[in-house]
């Protein structure tokens, strides 16, 4: 396989021995429970447990040591609202190299405390990295520092590699590696360490589908903008890959895969449960493809198939609600709007339904105003705990012999007796709307 002009696996063997000390060497452990859901030896790679919690020290301590004397002192900028910024605050702060860090008003407050507490200058500018970015190639107040691209630079790249060399030290022999991607910098850098020491292993990049720019990127022969909405993996959000990292990654990787928003959040609540472990969506969504349902799952049948967990900073708020998610994906969480009778007992005997039928009670919403039945009727959407799939099933028909008048089961839409599947495949009891 001929070597990209961009990035050779010599520069993240020099890498390797440059951050060797500074970043610390994360564990290889196999997963004995996600073997039995996923049909595969699954094998986990602990980025996350990283001082700043993701593999981004890699890159961001291999950057900085590349620098010359005259950029250690003038000091680094970036645009960031994460993982970076953190990653570059700290190694910064270690190294005795002012940073300055960039972060859009979206970036969340806890991370831009973290960086101050590692003396990194924050400005906050800018609704997203895009905006950020700009300020600070343009701004003279950063003209003399060296910017510094957390995906894009080829000492970054390089760094990222230095993941691929560890596992392959650590695991004699593997067939599938499954690299999350957004701007591209880990899946260029993982899939050259391990396609030149291990060719005959299978290495995917997984990004989401709310911002797919590498499958865009290679549709296009060149990196493109990809349409982009608001994501469980927001540190995958990257709307167009990096230059450099696309021409590392599109020869070195075997293929793509794109996942949806319930996969990532199914992902992040299997690692909690199973692994008793706390991923961010971008960090857990590689093992979204080989779930049950999953793109890869046939495939890696049998497989010995490693998955790089790539951060774990995430809010708590945020982990509450991609839980949710995850128990919604997982058939564990289930909605519903029925019409019941508006006079005392009504609700009761719902609830004596569901009571027999296993169905925990998690929320009741009423709704009188607008509805153009009998005064004395109510609908309300209610929100149950079930133990899965098959169980949801049984709990929906004892609902309909027992005569109660569904008007929307999950995503089921009744109309007399018969029901039919909402078209959108995220839709829920609000689409349409269920107090219609």
């Amino acid at each position: 396989m001929a070597s990209s002009k961009v990035v050779l696996f010599e520069d993240i063997a020099r890498a390797a021995t440059r951050i060797r000390g500074g970043v610390v060497r994360t564990n290889l452990t196999h997963s004995h429970w996600l073997s039995e859901i996923c049909g595969c030896e699954v094998y986990l790679k602990h980025e996350q447990t990283m001082f700043t919690g993701s593999f981004k020290e890699r890159g961001a301590r291999n950057a900085l040591m590349c620098l010359s004397e005259e950029q250690k002192a003038a000091g680094v900028v970036a645009a960031s609202a994460g993982n970076h910024a953190l990653a570059l605050s700290w190694h910064g702060k270690q190294l005795g190299i002012p940073v300055s860090v960039l972060m859009p008003t979206v970036a969340p407050l806890a991370k831009r405390e973290k960086c101050r507490a590692f003396e990194a200058n924050i400005v906050v500018h800018g609704a997203n990295i895009g905006e950020a970015k700009a300020f600070a190639e343009n701004s003279p107040e950063f003209s003399r520092l060296t910017y510094v691209n957390g995906y894009d630079d080829e000492a970054i790249i390089a760094g990222a590699g230095t993941l691929g060399l560890e596992l392959v030290d650590q695991l004699n022999d593997f067939d599938f590696v499954l690299v999350p991607c957004g701007g591209a910098g880990l899946l260029a850098g993982v899939a050259l360490a391990v396609k030149t020491l291990r060719p005959k292993a299978t290495v995917v990049g997984v990004e989401p589908a709310a911002c797919a720019s590498f499958t865009a990127a290679l549709s296009a022969g060149k990196p493109v903008p990809a349409p982009t909405t608001s994501t469980l993996a927001d540190g995958l959000a990257v709307p167009t890959v990096g230059g450099n990292a696309f021409a590392v990654a599109k020869e070195h990787t075997d293929d793509v895969v794109v996942v949806e928003e319930q996969e990532v959040a199914l992902s992040v609540l299997r690692l909690l449960e199973h692994e008793k472990i706390v991923v961010e969506g971008g960090g857990a969504t590689g093992l979204a493809p080989i779930l049950p349902g999953g793109a890869y799952h046939d495939k890696v049948q049998g497989k010995r198939v490693v998955v790089p967990l790539c951060g774990g900073n995430i809010d708590t708020t945020t982990l509450g609600r991609v839980l949710d998610r995850g128990l919604a994906a997982d058939t564990r969480l289930v909605r519903f709007v029925a019409e019941v009778s508006d006079r005392s007992g009504g609700l009761h005997c719902l609830t004596t339904i569901l009571k027999d039928a296993g169905a925990s009670v998690k929320d009741v919403f009423h709704e009188r105003a607008w509805l153009h039945s009998a005064v004395d009727r109510v609908q309300i959407k209610v929100i149950i705990e079930t133990t899965g799939a098959e169980h949801a099933k049984e709990v929906k028909h004892a609902l309909l012999d027992a005569g109660v008048s569904l008007l929307v089961y999950q995503r089921e839409v009744f109309s007399g007796s018969s029901g039919r599947k909402l078209a959108d495949a995220n839709a829920g009891p609000a689409e349409p709307a269920p107090f219609e």
